[in-house]
């Protein structure tokens, strides 16, 4: 088996509101293994993005991580001091920013934005650092990569920028990359070329890769595991094929089937399933399971209390926190 890199120990992080505190990040425990792309997918507000934070600890001010522990090669971020955690991110851990035109600086050149990493963590000169830049921007597939190299954002497509902040991410060599909505406001042609570059960077440079995003069609080609986040909790965790195949969770057969590939190939007309309802504001949590008002499989456990992430029946490599797991509804019923 291979080492692990990142391990997520029931991690919470928590939010102060106008509202009141609220937990987008709610004992989240994960581990992700080297070599090893890891999807972590769930609808908008499903708290995929603060756990990416988390992670990087890169909160806002108004969040702090209340528990839990971060281990990178069985060292605990959370004891770090700011310099240490500096020195790691980019160096070892890098995050591919959601809005490509939020990340980059609109006054600075691609260049020098590029440069500041390499000049940071692995000590080039200017002029170094710039030849790397240009080898930087032709490995993520930039035409014209010397040229390029003096644009500024506002001269490059969508496409190109998340392009450009992939190249900031690998700058460094890293062992995991985080990209968060990597694929966000492209079209559909667009986030298949995303993915397929992350796919062979990930083989080229032997990286991990913590791929978020909302959709499941996404990662069916490019992941070995997929982790589903619902309401700021897990919800099902497993091989990507068995997921996909035979998911568990009612959150995730709504996921897949809502999507027009989940059924492609079947002859005749497919009808899509939409699931109602949207996901619960976190300041407003329904008692027990936060998906049970949307589920069509709920019974009367399902209010009562959170359930537990418990291994499945079938087959040990998945979890699911589901009372229709037998598991998950003895674990409950031996803490009452």
């Amino acid at each position: 088996m291979p080492p692990t890199l990142l391990e997520i120990d029931q991690l919470t992080t928590t939010l102060s509101t106008d509202t009141g505190d609220i937990r987008p990040v709610s004992d989240v425990s994960l581990a992700i293994a080297s070599g090893e792309t890891l999807a972590v997918v769930g609808e908008s507000g499903s708290g995929k993005s603060m756990l990416a934070f988390s992670i990087m600890q890169l909160l806002p001010r108004a969040a702090h991580i209340e528990s839990g522990r971060i281990l990178w090669k069985g060292q605990n971020l959370r004891e770090l001091g700011a310099e240490p955690l500096r020195k790691l991110r980019g160096k070892q851990i890098a995050l591919v920013f959601q809005e490509a035109g939020s990340a980059l600086n609109p006054v600075r050149t691609i260049g020098s934005q590029l440069a500041e990493p390499l000049r940071t963590h692995l000590g080039l000169d200017r002029k170094q650092a710039r030849e790397r830049a240009v080898e930087l921007l032709a490995e993520v597939q930039i035409p014209d990569p010397s040229r390029r190299v003096s644009d500024y954002p506002h001269q490059l497509s969508g496409g190109m920028k998340q392009r450009v902040l992939i190249a900031m991410a690998i700058s460094c060599d890293p062992e995991l990359v985080i990209a968060d909505e990597p694929t966000t406001a492209l079209d559909a042609t667009l986030q298949a070329h995303i993915l397929e570059l992350l796919a062979k960077l990930k083989e080229k440079r032997q990286l991990s890769l913590l791929l978020i995003t909302h959709d499941l069609s996404l990662v069916k080609a490019n992941t070995d595991r997929i982790a589903v986040m619902y309401a700021g909790r897990l919800v099902e965790e497993g091989p990507t094929g068995s997921i996909l195949d035979a998911p568990e969770h009612p959150y995730t057969r709504g996921l897949w089937q809502s999507l027009p590939k989940a059924r492609a190939g079947a002859p005749g007309k497919v009808k899509l399933h939409a699931m109602s309802g949207n996901v619960p504001h976190l300041a407003d949590l329904p008692p027990g399971c936060a998906f049970a008002p949307r589920c069509p499989d709920r019974f009367e456990p399902c209010e009562q209390e959170v359930p537990s992430l418990e291994a499945s029946p079938e087959t040990a490599t998945k979890r699911n926190a589901c009372y229709l797991n037998d598991a998950v509804l003895s674990s409950m019923t031996s803490r009452t």
